[in-house]
C-alpha cells in the first residue's frame, strides 16, 4: 500500500515527541474514497464519518474530512470527506495544536499550527476559532490537563476565553450524560485530577456538569483539620491523592471527589465546623449519579464514603459493636475487596489536606485487619442444633464482634458483652 497517502495522526505523535508511551495509532488518508479503501482490503467501522481497519495491523485509518456547524451540541456537525480536502484542512479541525500534527512515513512532521512548539512550551492551545462549535472540547481540555498537568503542561489564556465562551452560550447542556460521565471518569483516573477540576471551575463548566462539587468551592473548614480551609481546594487534593494511591482508578477517584458534597448544604451560621455533613451528602451524591447515569460500582463506593469517611478516620476509637455494624452496612463481609477501596477513600481524604500529604494513615491498615479477624468466623464456626435464619444470623454477628474485641486492646467504653 505503498502509493496510499496516509500519515500518523494524533496522540501517537503527540506522545512520541512528549517521548512517554502511547496507546493506539491512528491514520488519517488523503485523496481516497471509502470505495478505494474497501477495494484495498479495509473494512468500514465508521458510523458517523469514514473510517476504515486495516487488513492486517487493525489500526484505524479515517479519510481526511472537514467539518461544518449545523446544530447545537459536539454532534451537530455536517462531515465533508471529499478526496479534495487535504492534510492540513483535516488537521484543521482537531482540537488542540498538540493534536494536530501528522507524521509522514519517513519521520517528518507536517505541523501548520505549531504543535511542536507548544509541546516544549507545555502549553495546551486550541487550533482556531472553530473551538467553541464543539462544547465536548471544554470537557477535553481540562481532561488533557489533568493527564499532562504533571509534566508542566498549562492552558494557554485565549484558550481559557474560548472555554468561558461556550460556557456562556449554553452549548454545554447539549452534552449528554454519558459523554459527561465518560470525560470526567478518564479525568479522574489520570495523574492530576485537580487540574480537571480547576480548569472548569475557572471557565464556570464546573457549575453547569458538576453543580455539587462546584458549591464546595468558597466554603469554609475548621482551619486546625483542613490548613487549606476552602472545601473546594480540600477536593482537588484529595482527587490528587486518590490519583496517587490508586493509579488509573477512576472508582476510587470518584468516591474521593463526592465524599464531602454535603459541606455545601452546611449552613452559614454553623461554619466553620460541618456537623452531619456526612448524611447530608448522600442526597447531592444521589441526584449526581442519576443525572451523569453514574455506573452502579462507582455510586456504591461513593455513598459508603460520604456516610463512613468520619467513621473510618475514628476506627481507633469506635466499639467492636460499631466497627462489625460499619462492616455490615458497606456489605464487607460478602464483597471484602470494597473495604480495601473505602480505606484507600479514606486515606486519599486524611492527606489530601494542605502539608499534610506525607502524614501516616495507620486507620486505614486497622480496618482491614478487625475485617479480617470478623471474616475469619464463619457461619459454620457457629451454626448450633436448631439455629437457622435470624437466629443463626444473629449468632455470626455476636461471633464476629467477640473477633473484633479480641483482635485490638478494649478500649475503656467498649461493651464486654455484645448485645
Amino acid at each position: 500500500m505503498e502509493d496510499l497517502q496516509a500519515y500518523l495522526v494524533g496522540g501517537a505523535v503527540r506522545d512520541r515527541l512528549l517521548g512517554i508511551p502511547h496507546g493506539d495509532r491512528d491514520f488519517v488518508v488523503v485523496g481516497a474514497t471509502p470505495e478505494e479503501m474497501q477495494a484495498r482490503g479495509f473494512r468500514a467501522v465508521g458510523r458517523d464519518f469514514p473510517v476504515f481497519l486495516h487488513p492486517r495491523t487493525n489500526e484505524e485509518y479515517a479519510l481526511a474530512r472537514t467539518e461544518r456547524k449545523s446544530g447545537r451540541g459536539y454532534r451537530g456537525f455536517v462531515v465533508d470527506a471529499d478526496p479534495s480536502v487535504t492534510l492540513e484542512q483535516d488537521l484543521a479541525r482537531r482540537d488542540f495544536t498538540i493534536n494536530a500534527i501528522a507524521e509522514r512515513p519517513d519521520g517528518t512532521l507536517v505541523d501548520p499550527f505549531d504543535g511542536a512548539r507548544d509541546l516544549q512550551a507545555r502549553v495546551l492551545r486550541h487550533v482556531g476559532p472553530a473551538f467553541v462549535e464543539d462544547p465536548l472540547r471544554v470537557l477535553r481540555a481540562a481532561r488533557f490537563l489533568a493527564r499532562f498537568a504533571p509534566l508542566g503542561f498549562t492552558l494557554a489564556p485565549e484558550t481559557l476565553a474560548l472555554m468561558r465562551e461556550v460556557t456562556a452560550s449554553g452549548e454545554l447542556s447539549a452534552l449528554t450524560p454519558e459523554r459527561v460521565w465518560q470525560e470526567l471518569s478518564r479525568a479522574l483516573a489520570a495523574p492530576e485530577p485537580s487540574a480537571f477540576l480547576r480548569a472548569l471551575h475557572d471557565c464556570g463548566a464546573l457549575a453547569v456538569v458538576l453543580p455539587e462539587v462546584d458549591a464546595l468551592y468558597g466554603v469554609r473548614q475548621r482551619a486546625e483539620f483542613h490548613p487549606e480551609v476552602d472545601t473546594g481546594v480540600h477536593v482537588e487534593l484529595v482527587c490528587d491523592m486518590a490519583a496517587s494511591l490508586a493509579p488509573g482508578d477512576a472508582l476510587v477517584g470518584f468516591a474521593a471527589l463526592t465524599h464531602d458534597l454535603g459541606k455545601a448544604l452546611t449552613p452559614e451560621w454553623v461554619l466553620p465546623k460541618h456537623l452531619g455533613h456526612e448524611q447530608a451528602g448522600v442526597a447531592p451524591l444521589h441526584a449526581l449519579c442519576e443525572r451523569l447515569k453514574v455506573p452502579a460500582a462507582h455510586r456504591q463506593l461513593a455513598e459508603m464514603a460520604c456516610r463512613e469517611h468520619l467513621n473510618v478516620h475514628r476506627v481507633f476509637e469506635l466499639r467492636a459493636k460499631t466497627v462489625h455494624d460499619l462492616l455490615a452496612r458497606c456489605d464487607g463481609f460478602r464483597q471484602p475487596a470494597r473495604i480495601v477501596l473505602l480505606a484507600r477513600v479514606c486515606e486519599a481524604d486524611k492527606r489530601g489536606r494542605a502539608g499534610l500529604q506525607d502524614e501516616p494513615y495507620p486507620q486505614g491498615a486497622e480496618l482491614l485487619r478487625l475485617q479480617r479477624a470478623a471474616l475469619a468466623v464463619r457461619a459454620a464456626d457457629v451454626a448450633r442444633e436448631g439455629l437457622a435464619g435470624p437466629a443463626l444470623g444473629e449468632a455470626l454477628r455476636k461471633a464476629r464482634i467477640r473477633a473484633i474485641q479480641a483482635a485490638r486492646p478494649v478500649p475503656a467504653d467498649d461493651d464486654a458483652e455484645p448485645d
